[in-house]
């Protein structure tokens, strides 16, 4: 009986062990509450596939969502705002498509980044630039998105579609200026797997 209990201590301690390992860290817990960002589990439909990092003209397509969370070095949670998790939850499928911001919270010792996507794994290409319509109107959208959904389009024909977009990266708070194809190239030295504008797989 002693041993028993000793053994039950001993798992209570590593449960609290590993429960102090994964906790977020003050600045994170900090930064979640401005936009009261929850946890939350993406669609696996989201997170098996390919992303581009430019809203209007990607020169890019990035391999799958969830291999991008693996290059990440420190801890990272998917987070969501509890409005929008709301949303998600009671969205009717019967209703049409949905897109929702998705945040990728990457928390490294004394810098915590966000790397804001935009699931689009509910819709096609077409019922994407339909969704954008809404917000804003057909007049802007097609000059907008004409040279994009052609080159998207090809890019599905040639086996790459596309159900994600990084729209932001946010370094401690603060947006970054450059745009996300700029700092996954250049900074995080991502290798992209397609290039749109010569319309092929990029050589590996």
């Amino acid at each position: 009986m002693r041993r028993f209990g000793s053994m039950l201590v001993g798992f209570l301690l590593l449960g609290a062990l590993f429960a102090t390992a994964w906790a977020a860290s003050e600045q994170a817990v900090k930064l979640r509450k401005p936009n009261a960002l929850t946890e939350y589990s993406p669609p696996e439909t989201f997170l098996s596939g390919n992303f581009v990092a430019d809203e209007i003209e990607p020169v890019y397509i990035f391999g799958k969502v969830k291999d991008f969370v693996k290059s990440r070095s420190c801890t990272t949670t998917w987070l969501i705002e509890a409005g929008e998790k709301k949303r998600v939850e009671a969205w009717d499928r019967q209703s049409g498509p949905i897109e929702y911001t998705l945040f990728l919270e990457e928390d490294c010792p004394g810098k915590v980044a966000y790397y804001v996507f935009v699931d689009r794994s509910q819709a096609n290409l077409s019922q994407w630039i339909q969704w954008r319509q809404q917000f804003h109107g057909k007049s802007k959208t097609e000059p907008q998105y004409g040279a994009a959904k052609v080159s998207l389009e090809q890019a599905v024909q040639n086996g790459f579609p596309v159900d994600g977009e990084l729209r932001f990266v946010e370094i401690n708070g603060d947006l970054s200026l450059k745009k996300p194809e700029e700092i996954l190239i250049g900074e995080l030295k991502v290798q992209p797997i397609y290039d749109l504008k010569q319309g092929k797989a990029v050589a590996r």
